[in-house]
């Protein structure tokens, strides 16, 4: 399999995109990056379109918040999906990732087939745009075992084959992974990766206490505990690595160039 190809979600620089979006997304291109994965774009498609193709950068990959917390009427699900798979369809995306399904959702079988369900539901609405549809991991769905597997693993094998899976390697640590294991039992599920690294910590979304992205220690690729060279060794089907801090200490661009050095160092673009 062709090395995956390289790209950045947007949320790695979103305090700095809020304040000047067009001179960030500029600074983005300075560093060699031509693909970035979008965030919140579904209120703004045109726009943010706009300012891409100004900043020399596409999108193919997106996340947005798709699925239903479950007090949707099936109306308001469908309603929904239009209007994201609309919006992706405007920026030319492949895949869009729902990012976060709250830890309540990952603790019961039922509630886990219930997404699973929805995921289904929305690969074939979004089959219909010429979309994909995946899943982005944080840690809360590893927390709980389902018939003696993690809840997301469970909940994996429960998807139509044409959801992909968005595995975020620091995140699966935390969720008491060993990452590269994890990729290698998902095999071709892996649609992405997510290059993210730091020291493994607890799940924090069980917690009780507000979660702050400033608690995760995150660093530059290569510079702390997640096996990020074994994980894209065993990513055999990822098509994307993209590079993502949910914090880092210091200039956030410092950080961004490291991890591009990171990634072409292992031939990836």
């Amino acid at each position: 399999m062709p090395a995956p190809q390289m790209a950045l979600q947007l949320y790695s620089a979103r305090h700095l995109l809020e304040s000047d979006q067009q001179h960030t997304l500029a600074q983005i291109s300075a560093l060699g990056l031509r693909t970035v994965e979008i965030y919140d774009f579904v209120s703004r498609p045109h726009a943010l379109s706009a300012a891409l193709r100004e900043a020399g950068l596409t999108a193919r990959t997106g996340h947005a918040r798709f699925l239903s917390d479950g007090t949707d009427a099936a109306s308001g699900q469908a309603r929904r999906l239009e209007e994201t798979f609309q919006a992706a369809c405007a920026l030319g995306l492949e895949t869009v990732f729902d990012p976060f399904v709250a830890p309540d959702r990952w603790v019961h079988a039922g509630d886990v087939a219930a997404t699973a369900d929805l995921l289904n539901q929305a690969a074939e609405a979004a089959a219909a745009n010429g979309l994909t549809v995946g899943y982005h991991n944080h840690s809360q769905e590893f927390v709980h075992e389902v018939e003696g597997v993690s809840a997301f693993e469970f909940f994996a094998g429960l998807l139509d084959p044409r959801v992909k899976l968005e595995i975020d390697l620091y995140w699966a640590a935390a969720g008491g992974n060993d990452p590269v294991s994890l990729v290698e039992r998902l095999g071709d599920r892996v649609e992405a990766l997510h290059i993210k690294d730091g020291a493994v910590i607890d799940d924090p979304f069980f917690s009780g206490t507000p979660f702050d992205p400033a608690d995760t220690g995150q660093v530059a690729p290569g510079q702390g505990q997640i096996p990020l060279d074994a994980a894209l060794a065993a990513a055999h089907h990822a098509r994307w690595a993209v590079i993502e801090f949910d914090h880092y200490d210091g200039d956030i661009f410092d950080g961004i160039a490291a991890a591009v050095r990171y990634l072409q160092e292992k031939g990836i673009r």
